[in-house]
């Protein structure tokens, strides 16, 4: 596919190039112009193709990973919170009582 861009590419450039210039005495040096314009033009076309032809690595999505847990050995007593039932009189009640070990 490539090769056939940069063919037909070549083929446009020469044809353009091959064509009269204008017969104007005031216009000297105008196709060195314009040959430069293409030429440069052409390079750009070329190059881009090329570049564009070669793989390109394709860095994996990033994947969400949970911390690791740590675990830290307290040389306390060992708490914990313990919802108990009690009766106030008039209806059972629960509260939130801190246990410790």
């Amino acid at each position: 596919m490539n090769l056939k861009v940069i063919a037909l590419v070549a083929a446009a450039a020469l044809s353009a190039a091959a064509l009269p210039g204008t017969a104007e005495a005031r216009c000297r040096g105008c196709a060195v112009g314009a040959g430069v314009v293409g030429g440069l033009a052409l390079g750009a076309i070329i190059g881009s193709s090329i570049a564009n032809s070669q793989p390109r690595y394709v860095e994996p999505a990033p994947a969400y990973a949970p911390p690791q847990r740590v675990y830290v050995e307290e040389e306390g007593p060992v708490c914990h919170i313990e919802r108990q039932r009690f009766w106030d009189g008039y209806a059972w009640r629960h509260r939130r009582v801190e246990v410790c070990d």
